[in-house]
């Protein structure tokens, strides 16, 4: 027998305008715009918000949008959603695909967005079911890291209500209609990081006059790659990846300087220690070793918390995903590499549960290699921030259905009607 709230979740969400949803995913989809920049985006999902009939707000830390219901005395739950596209062009050939230039959303934050409008209507309509305040979220510049933060600064929890427990989940590749969740670590730390290699520049013909810098940098690379296998325990998770190696301007130029991006994946705050303390030593030896005229820049960037799940938190949520789509379609990944500022809304240690929603549409799915190799299927198909990547429009309402549930599993029950 299902529990009240798994009964209440699909009571509410039994009859979601799914094509006015997915109209809005649509319309969302072939208008991506960039960090910081979510202007029409933030208009749709406010006026959304209004129609359901939240006090709303928007413009808080930039673009970002608030709205609030309340329903009487009972805990405050705040439903996010980011809503940032990518500079990534697509290549979906979707009938609805991207009509900007060099944007898309390629990580599922459009269709964040819709499920956010379709719990608030569902949650809004079926108010005589619970007891509390809902704060929904629709958060900026999560893929830059500087949404949550800025919303923070722009004095979310001053002007609004404070939350007893946030909610937030994500698109991700799977089979559609899983709902992966971890009972604690489930996202890792991210860590930008720039060198700057200085040497000194001269003519291609006369390398003797230089301090080449690229070849320089190309050095550092190479000793980067020792810093994962050589200098963190294999029990430890990590990742060091070079996403940018630039210089020059001509064939027969040396460039007086060299620029290497870096990114850092950890778990704990020991291993990214070390792992920035590595990075200034290689470069600052490389440097000394090539007769550089002077130590390199090395600057630390945009920086992403970790995502830590409240264990009680995210088994009642768990518990209440079991009920509604079934036992089976919510297991334990264990932590993911990828990273969120979802945890920056959650200062002073508020309870949080954050959680995946697989995507990936059947026949891409039963297509991709791997026979039944779980793992080598989801290395083949179209992952968050490819120009392939598609979710599947059958998720709408699923997607819909976590946040209603999730909310309900916090949410006081209404009171008794009173007797006579």
């Amino acid at each position: 027998m299902t529990s009240p709230i798994a009964r209440t979740a699909l009571e509410l969400t039994a009859d979601l305008p799914l094509p006015a949803l997915e109209d809005l995913y649509r319309d969302l989809h072939r208008h991506p715009e960039l960090s910081l920049a979510e202007h029409r985006t933030a208009g749709l999902l406010a006026e959304s918000l209004r129609k359901s009939g939240y006090e709303t707000t928007e413009g808080v830390g930039g673009t970002g949008v608030v709205g609030v219901l309340r329903n009487g005395e009972g805990p405050t739950v705040l439903l996010r959603a980011d809503m940032d596209a990518l500079p990534v062009t697509e290549e979906t050939a979707l009938p609805y695909a991207s009509t900007v230039p060099g944007v898309m959303h390629a990580c599922g934050h459009d269709l964040h967005v819709t499920w956010l409008a379709g719990a608030a209507q569902a949650l809004a309509a079926g108010r005589d079911t619970w007891n509390g305040t809902l704060v929904l979220v629709g958060q900026p510049a999560e893929e830059t890291g500087e949404g949550a933060r800025a919303m923070l600064a722009d004095g979310l929890y001053d002007r609004f209500p404070r939350p007893d427990a946030l909610l937030g989940q994500h698109a991700a590749p799977g089979p559609a209609g899983l709902y992966p969740h971890v009972p604690g670590l489930i996202m890792s730390a991210s860590t930008d990081v720039d060198v700057i290699v200085h040497g000194v520049g001269g003519h291609g013909s006369r390398p003797e006059t230089t301090v080449d810098p690229v070849v320089t940098a190309a050095y550092i690379v190479t000793r980067l790659q020792t810093v994962v296998s050589r200098e963190i325990a294999a029990r430890d998770s990590a990742v060091l990846t070079v996403g940018v190696i630039e210089a020059g301007t001509r064939h027969n130029i040396i460039p007086a300087t060299a620029r290497i991006a870096l990114n850092l994946r950890t778990q704990s705050d020991d291993v990214r220690g070390r792992m920035l303390a590595a990075i200034r030593r290689i470069a600052q030896g490389e440097c000394v070793a090539a007769g550089c005229p002077r130590e390199p820049d090395i600057q630390v960037g945009a920086t992403f918390p970790v995502t830590v799940n409240d264990a009680t938190l995210d088994e009642r949520v768990a518990a209440a995903h079991r009920e509604v789509f079934g036992a089976a379609t919510v297991f334990d990944p264990g932590p993911a590499m990828g990273s969120e500022d979802f945890a920056h809304l959650a200062p002073d240690q508020l309870p949080y549960a954050y959680w995946f929603v697989t995507t990936t549409p059947a026949e891409v799915w039963n297509a991709a290699e791997g026979d039944d190799d779980l793992m080598a299927r989801l290395a083949a198909v179209p992952s968050n921030h490819s120009p392939l990547f598609a979710p599947d429009l059958s998720t709408v309402g699923p997607g819909v259905r976590t946040l209603v549930s999730g909310a309900l599993a916090v949410l006081s029950p209404p009171p008794p009607p009173s007797s006579a």
